[in-house]
């Protein structure tokens, strides 16, 4: 039901290329992918950039199944989606839980159950009127979670367009019903290291309320300073799993509890994902990796028992958890990988690369702020990644213009055909093994 009711929401334009979290390969990282990409050319071009994001009151107890049948059905299209949406929410009953409550079954005609997976794309399509183009700015969404980023060349004039494009979006949301959580709403003004000027203080009213710009916000479990630097990020990172680690201990103490292959178990599938969040999309800088490196042998030492006298380039042997630099370069390949091997019709990030790369459809973004970044005195023109060799360090170029260039060793001679690369092999690269002697002769 997902890939067929998901085919038909593309083709009729009930779903939004900016939409991200509802479909597979569509995460949060795509995202903050976009986000923090898209705003390098504003940036570049000496404009100032405010997010302000919002958060959908009720989310999926909003969804009205008749009203996205109506949406179908004014696309034309057949008739086996629309009877497949509106039975998905037949025979739903709710029953209230508190004590001495009458154990009596209500039926339930509005809202999508929670944890289903055909729930985000019917709320998708449900508030794709939401989703337009604002003029020098971005529009994104992630189910309920929206961001509204505008640029101009002043802060003051932001929080005017910020609030006009607010009334905006909460006028289109009035006629199926959507509202916002006012209580959830942050604000920040992006500016980048180079800017010395005082940091702008300027509120943004929201239905009679008025918020005032933080140092650093969260959007999608992603924490953004105002330099859109990733050590606020990575230090709450590296103090959850701190205290996760904490607990676990606790499973196995020095020479009794688990057995150290559980304890590799934990470690892989617990404690490095809790580390390693975002790390696609946010790489973490020189002295956060040393300090994110430092809890990793902990836990390697930990994971074998190892004294803390042994030496850090063998630590990994005994545990057979690779050294953390080769993960995260890992998981930020892979991530590369999927945008520049992904649809561009579907994934936003990459319908913003630049037009030499040539990924499966030659379908490119529109409009797009790479051409802000031409009335930049210092700005340069796009890398052509067919041309072999590194980025030149004394020129600047967008970043999703020097991607190409950093896979081309991962890249085949036939295009973008990826080589296999796995965390052994990368091992292996880090660890080669020794010589062998050689055979003695008969």
């Amino acid at each position: 039901m997902i890939s067929r009711l998901s085919c038909v929401a593309q083709a009729t334009g009930l779903r939004k290329l900016h939409q991200c979290g509802s479909l597979a390969g569509l995460s949060a990282s795509d995202a903050v992918t976009t986000l923090t990409r898209e705003v390098k050319p504003p940036q570049m071009a000496g404009r100032k950039v405010c997010p302000r994001f919002l958060d959908i009151k009720g989310c999926f107890d909003n969804v009205n199944p008749f009203t996205i049948c109506g949406m179908l059905r004014a696309k034309g299209v057949n008739q086996y989606p629309v009877f497949s949406t509106k039975y998905f929410r037949c025979g739903r009953l709710c029953q209230l839980l508190y004590q001495g409550s009458p154990k009596v079954f209500a039926p339930v005609s509005v809202g999508t159950p929670q944890g289903s997976p055909v729930s985000p794309l019917l709320f998708d399509i449900y508030v794709f009127r939401l989703e337009y183009e604002i003029p020098g700015g971005l529009s994104l969404s992630n189910v309920e979670d929206f961001g509204l980023t505008v640029s101009s060349a002043s802060y003051r004039r932001n929080i005017q367009i910020l609030h006009k494009q607010y009334a905006r979006l909460k006028a289109r949301g009035a006629r199926p019903g959507i509202g916002f959580s006012v209580p959830k709403t942050e604000l920040i003004h992006w500016r980048t290291n180079r800017e010395r000027g005082p940091i702008s203080k300027a509120p943004v009213p929201l239905d009679e309320s008025v918020f005032k710009p933080k140092a650093e916000v969260s959007w999608l479990a992603y924490w953004f300073s105002r330099s859109v630097s990733t050590t606020p990020h990575f230090v709450k990172r590296l103090a959850k799993a701190q205290a996760a680690f904490v607990a676990v201990k606790r499973l196995s103490p020095a020479g009794i509890g688990l057995p150290p292959f559980l304890c590799h178990r934990l470690a892989s599938s617990l404690l490095f994902p809790i580390l390693s969040y975002s790390a696609d999309a946010f790489p973490p800088t020189v002295p956060m990796r040393r300090k994110i490196s430092a809890f990793w042998h902990k836990v390697q030492r930990w994971t074998t028992t190892c004294f803390m006298s042994t030496r850090t380039d063998i630590l990994a042997m005994e545990p057979c958890l690779p050294p953390l630099e080769l993960l995260l370069a890992y998981k930020g390949r892979l991530a590369d990988l999927r945008i520049l091997c992904s649809p561009p019709e579907i994934k936003t990030a990459t319908g913003r690369l630049p037009p030499s790369v040539q990924p499966p459809s030659i379908y490119r973004h529109s409009p797009d702020h790479r051409a802000l970044s031409a009335s930049n005195v210092g700005s340069r023109l796009p890398l052509r990644w067919i041309q072999p060799g590194p980025p030149s360090k004394d020129r600047a170029h967008l970043p999703l213009d020097a991607l190409p260039h950093s896979m081309l060793f991962l890249l085949g001679p036939d295009g973008l055909s990826p080589l296999p690369v796995t965390c052994q092999h990368l091992l292996c690269q880090f660890y080669p093994e020794p010589p062998r002697a050689a055979p003695i002769p008969n």
